[in-house]
């Protein structure tokens, strides 16, 4: 069959077309990056989210030949730099340091969310554990958790637990304790955990799950006492301090971070950030900066891996959550 010589330009001009198009992509996807980074950080400057976004940052900026401007968009609980995440551009310019709480708690605490926790986003790698420690006020006479439970179950429902706020990390880890343990505790929220910490130093609340980066002063200053971490296992950065699931098997809260990308972001780039982000956080200067303030860098094994445990530990929360009946307006 011959083919009319219109019908054979057409499609060689639009074969033209695709391959002109192509080229510039495929050639912005391997000279990855050609600008800078922004990572958004979805609470304050100085917190533990900054810090993890900073010490990654500057070791990828070193690493990539390239800035990485983090972002600090703090606001309703992290959801609102969350939110931001979900509406870029999926071209591997826009990163977020995506915690527990937006991406694992809130889809069970809220009916509705700006975003979509497993449709939205590309998981990169785990990067970090904020370590929390359950912290008693010494005048308690408690030295660990399972003094703790039976000074509690002495007191009947005299005990009160003090959280960074309704349906934060710490509440729940509390909620998640108390059904655990078999005690019975009145919660008290606080607009933060520094306020809380200022009331349990002063005897008002005698529980809290707080991170160890804002309880050490008062750890080290004698006012209050660390008896436990709430992770799975122990911490090397505070071997010292027992897992309360050593008492308590089943018990345990991650209170982890990770690096995310938009949905759509091009395999090879997100494969490149993978491979990079574990190599920054092996860096000692990494390290060194975020176990001065109480945080234990780690990554994923692969970025399977780590969508796996989030979706997992998404089910978790779901049931701490229903099974203590936990609402928030």
């Amino acid at each position: 069959m011959i083919m009319n010589a219109k019908v054979l330009a057409g499609i060689i001009s639009g074969v033209m077309g695709l391959w002109l198009f192509s080229v510039p992509v495929a050639f912005a996807q391997a000279k990855y990056p050609l600008r800078p980074i922004r990572v958004l950080i979805p609470f304050p400057a100085a917190g533990a989210a900054d810090t993890i976004g900073r010490s990654i940052g500057d070791r990828l900026s070193a690493q990539l030949g390239q800035p990485v401007v983090v972002d600090n968009r703090p606001g309703a609980a992290g959801r609102l730099a969350t939110e931001m995440l979900a509406r870029a551009e999926p071209d591997g310019y826009t990163l977020l340091v995506g915690g527990v709480g937006p991406l694992a708690i809130s889809p069970s605490l809220y009916r509705k969310l700006p975003y979509d926790p497993e449709q939205d986003f590309l998981p990169i790698t785990r990067v970090a554990e904020i370590i929390n420690v359950m912290v008693i006020h010494p005048s308690s006479g408690v030295g660990n958790p399972k003094q703790f439970i039976g000074w509690a179950k002495q007191r009947g429902g005299d005990v009160r637990l003090g959280s960074s706020g309704p349906g934060q990390f710490d509440h729940l880890v509390g909620e998640f304790f108390k059904r655990q343990a078999g005690i019975s505790m009145t919660h008290v929220p606080y607009k933060g955990g520094g306020p809380a910490l200022i009331d349990m130093v002063s005897g008002d609340i005698q529980l809290m799950f707080a991170t160890y980066v804002t309880a050490v002063p008062h750890v080290r200053g004698g006012r209050l006492r660390a008896i436990a971490v709430s992770t799975p296992q122990r911490q090397p950065l505070l071997s010292d301090l027992p897992a309360v699931s050593e008492l308590i098997p089943g018990f345990g809260a991650s209170n982890w971070n990770g690096m995310f990308a938009p949905a759509k972001t091009p395999r090879a780039i997100a494969d490149r950030l993978f491979a990079e982000i574990n190599k920054a956080m092996q860096h000692p200067d990494v390290k060194k900066r975020q176990n001065a303030v109480g945080i234990e860098p780690g990554g994923s094994p692969s970025r399977a891996e780590f969508a796996k445990f989030i979706r997992e530990d998404a089910a978790r929360w779901a049931k701490i959550i229903k099974d203590a009946n936990i609402k928030v307006e």
